[in-house]
């Protein structure tokens, strides 16, 4: 499965724990493998994130339309204000996302590249990752199919000292970021922190 949706869910607030059940059940009514479900604890607060992988591109706009034509996607109407769902492909050298105790900190990190930065960017972090991961494990690394081109990234952590640590000690090792990688990147960045929901398979 290297195909993926994450949807992001923004709700009313302290909405999130009200439309997880919700979430649950209408994931667990569709195509395609929960990977995890998150609430974000810093940056855009009150929203959900919802991965999901799928085993081909069919498959994953069957289930985006079932949202689409239905009058209660993922099951939280009630609780929310925006709705996005976003199609990815991981970077190929990735193994798929598994399941697993890694965090509870997560950091969802997207990158808008170049216009035609994606491979170049691909290249670059094949090179680079082993040698990041001695530091913090990488849930996925994946590439926007729609929207601007992009770069969407999921690591976890134990803490946020750990993140801080990590990041910081890759760095100063030369390590990271990926050389040559932040040429084929554009200043628009974003990074937000999301812990994970009860029913999330990636805690």
């Amino acid at each position: 499965m290297s195909f993926y949706e994450l949807a992001t869910l923004d709700t009313v607030i302290f909405g999130a724990a009200k439309a997880a059940p919700g979430i649950e059940a209408w994931v667990a009514g569709g195509q395609g493998r929960l990977c995890g479900a998150w609430g974000t604890d810093i940056g855009t607060l009150n929203r959900v994130f919802v991965l999901r992988a799928f085993d081909s591109l069919a498959e994953m706009f069957e289930e985006r339309e079932r949202a689409l034509r239905s009058d209660n996607p993922f099951g939280c109407t009630d609780h929310l204000v925006g709705l996005s769902m976003e199609s990815y492909r991981a970077l190929d050298f990735l193994p798929p996302v598994q399941p697993g105790r890694f965090g509870p900190v997560y950091e969802f990190r997207t990158y808008k590249t170049r216009i035609n930065g994606i491979m170049p960017t691909m290249d670059k972090w094949r090179d680079a990752v082993p040698g990041r991961e001695a530091y913090s494990r990488l849930t996925v690394a994946m590439y926007g199919l729609d929207g601007a081109p992009r770069l969407t990234q999921i690591w976890p952590y134990e803490s946020l000292a750990a993140r801080s640590e990590a990041r910081a000690k890759s760095v100063a090792d030369g390590k990271w970021p990926p050389k040559g990688g932040p040429d084929w990147l554009s200043p628009d960045m974003t990074s937000q922190i999301a812990m994970p929901l009860p029913f999330s398979p990636l805690t």
